[in-house]
């Protein structure tokens, strides 16, 4: 019924279920990974990506076309991810931001050692890195989004690869 995204996208716009589905269907993984990044366990990812899905169905006007459909759906469900997992978070405003390491350093595990380190580490060091060094944010995004200093997200950020770093050196 739908051949472009953009076709799909005037169907959401009409309230379609059809398409609705079509847009869910097309961005449903990569934006289940994305939450599952974030909020670390399964079952807030799923709570996140179904509150994220109606947050863009019902804000569907609002999508100018002025990035890809993609894009303002990944950033929708980043920042509802964070809302699930803000709460737990703990940040220390610091006026000094630590050298970064020496990335050459660090070591090549297989990925799912890595992923299980990342999952592994607090909720805020894990959002943070996952935000910067997964999605590709910028620390000023990052610190808007969580309402902290952008110093606060490059510490936490330096925190979270040092303790990867151990991490990834004791099991291995």
């Amino acid at each position: 019924m739908y051949t472009t995204e953009s076709e799909i996208l005037d169907g959401c716009r009409n309230g379609e279920r059809i398409a609705q589905k079509a847009l869910y269907d097309q961005y449903k993984s990569q934006m289940y990974s994305l939450a599952y990044r974030i909020t670390g366990n399964f079952e807030d990812a799923e709570d996140v990506l179904q509150e994220g899905f109606l947050k863009v169905f019902r804000s569907i006007e609002s999508f100018r076309g002025d990035s890809k459909a993609g894009t303002w759906i990944h950033t929708i469900m980043a920042r509802t991810a964070l809302d699930r997992v803000k709460s737990k978070m703990q940040f220390t405003d610091l006026e000094i931001v630590p050298e970064v390491a020496d990335e050459s350093n660090y070591l090549s595990v297989e990925s799912e050692y890595l992923e299980k380190a990342i999952l592994g580490l607090p909720d805020g060091y894990r959002s943070i890195f996952t935000l910067f060094e997964i999605e590709g944010f910028k620390h000023r995004e990052i610190a808007d989004m969580l309402a902290i200093s952008e110093n606060t997200s490059k510490s936490q950020l330096h925190k979270a690869k040092r303790m990867l770093q151990n991490k990834l050196k004791t099991e291995m």
